[in-house]
């Protein structure tokens, strides 16, 4: 039977929302604690747009993106999903969803356009105060995310930002005028966004802004690989730990809330069964994870990296460490989509990649030409639900079972245009498996004792994914670029029927409704 496409206005969401999948679910939503927070995740640059509107300054971003070749198909945020001025119709959907959380960043150049540089921007404090009040209303908790990869383009120009620790007392200020601004109703704050992440991808690789790198990382005109990465984590550590002193000396016992951080958390299994293997998946992981954690909470990097990089890692003095330990994390965050094998480059020849600023580990997602698990649009990201679990107890493990919040987990899919031409970006069924047994698989970790307490979905709507441009949609709901219009995906009417534990939602066998 032919399916035919129907286009409904936004205003009959909700009925849809109660009338497409029906399946038995394996995972339900009483799997979880009472309390859990159930959420959708974005960041600022990837949805807001309005990209110098009422006041706003350029970011590293605005820029970097409009640099020729560093985005694919030439691609840019400057309009995005114009969430900036659609924040009312998007948080109607969450709202319709049923999500009692939203994962969202502020834009450092919207509050501060030229950081301490400048004045406090007094619009870009009104729109979040009114993105937030608006969350509120619709009982739906802000989680609230300070730092998601953009910095005012200013602090490049005037002292290089992340490279000077310059950046540290420009962070302490932006962190602050947020605490003050918005943290009356804010109880969740994460000062950084996967900073390994960023650090890699930024000052190892090129591929985001301000795009420094050196052979064989990349060929970008400037920056280097093996020295850069370990100044901007660093910098970033520091920000972190002194955002946060003044978080717990002047604001936490009268505003309520806590603070912590977000990682970017692969999980990674022993490509041969060998001990030179299992070695180097911990050492991947001190060297990934550990990089930012152990510092914050601990006092000093990782002695996996102590040992192998020695000088080349800076130091912190015995008042900074003192402080980390004192001002640590009242939670992390875990973006995990996928698992990956690592392979030990000390005693056996790596062909690539395997350098010392990687722990002398190569990563794969193949063996013997067999992926690890079903493969997805994205090369790396591969299905292996069973990492879910393995992470959060890896996290459990080497940081005394801290509270955790899964604050990224998502399915990507190669963009088709237009959309009636293909539907199946609307009739997602891989995504709806992918997010069900990854949450089977989060719901082991807690039966075995680990203390997570929330799980947010990569992304509410589809949106920039950074250097790809508008390549990938990992979003529950559809965004048309031409129009911006949000269409749900099957997957936002799964998620509903998960979140009130229904078992069955009909879905029409010869109408997809839209």
């Amino acid at each position: 039977m032919q399916t035919k496409l129907i286009f409904i206005a936004p205003l009959l969401i909700s009925y849809i929302l109660n009338s497409i999948v029906c399946s038995q679910e394996e995972i339900h939503r009483n799997n979880f604690p009472d309390g859990f927070l159930f959420g959708a995740a974005t960041s600022s640059y990837q949805i807001e747009g309005a990209v110098l509107e009422d006041g706003k300054g350029l970011n590293n971003w605005d820029v970097f993106a409009h640099i020729p070749g560093n985005i694919r198909n030439g691609d840019n945020a400057d309009v995005a999903d114009d969430h900036y001025h659609r924040y009312d119709e998007d948080i109607e959907l969450m709202h319709l969803m049923g999500v009692n959380s939203y994962r969202f960043s502020i834009s450092w150049s919207r509050i501060l356009p030229r950081g301490r540089f400048g004045d406090v921007n007094q619009k870009g404090i009104t729109f979040y105060n009114n993105l937030i009040d608006n969350l509120l209303k619709k009982e739906i908790e802000p989680f609230v995310t300070l730092h998601h990869f953009d910095t005012p383009q200013e602090l490049d120009d005037q002292y290089g930002s992340w490279l000077s620790p310059l950046i540290q007392d420009d962070f302490t200020y932006f962190a602050e005028t947020c605490f003050r601004s918005f943290g009356d109703r804010v109880k969740y704050w994460v000062t950084f966004n996967e900073p390994n992440h960023f650090t890699d991808f930024a000052y190892k690789k090129g591929l985001f802004a301000p795009g420094r790198c050196s052979p064989p990382f990349g060929n970008c005109s400037q920056g280097n690989s093996e020295v850069e990465p370990l100044i901007v984590m660093h910098n970033i550590v520091l920000s972190h730990v002194k955002a946060t002193k003044i978080y717990r000396d002047h604001y936490q016992s009268k505003q309520g809330g806590s603070i912590g951080a977000v990682l970017n958390a692969f999980m990674y299994e022993p490509l041969r069964d060998i001990k030179a293997d299992r070695e180097a998946v911990s050492r991947r992981l001190a060297f990934d994870v550990a990089w930012f954690l152990d510092p914050v909470m601990h006092g000093d990097y990782p002695v996996e990296m102590r040992r192998f990089l020695g000088s080349q890692l800076p130091k912190f003095s015995s008042e900074e460490s003192k402080q980390m330990k004192l001002y640590s994390l009242d939670f992390i965050g875990v973006n995990h989509y996928s698992t990956l094998y690592a392979k030990d480059c000390i005693q056996s020849h790596c062909d690539t990649g395997g350098h010392a600023i990687e722990g002398f580990v190569f990563t794969t997602g193949e063996r013997h030409g067999v992926p690890i698990g079903e493969s997805t649009s994205i090369p790396v990201f591969f299905v292996v639900p069973a990492g879910m679990e393995k992470i959060v107890g890896y996290l459990k493990t080497r940081y005394d079972n801290l509270p955790i919040f899964v604050t990224e987990n998502g399915f990507s899919q190669l963009d088709h245009q237009p959309i009636k031409e293909g539907y199946e970006l609307l009739q997602d069924h891989k995504r709806i498996e992918y997010h069900k047994r990854y949450l089977a698989s989060l719901a082991k970790a807690i039966s075995d004792g680990a203390d997570v307490r929330g799980y947010f979905v990569w992304s509410l709507i589809d949106n920039f994914e950074w250097h790809l441009g508008f390549s990938y949609r990992f979003g529950l709901y559809y965004v048309d670029y031409d129009t911006l219009e949000r269409t749900p995906k099957l997957s936002a009417s799964w998620f509903r029927g998960f979140l009130t534990n229904a078992t069955c939602i009909q879905e029409s066998d010869d109408i997809l409704v839209l």
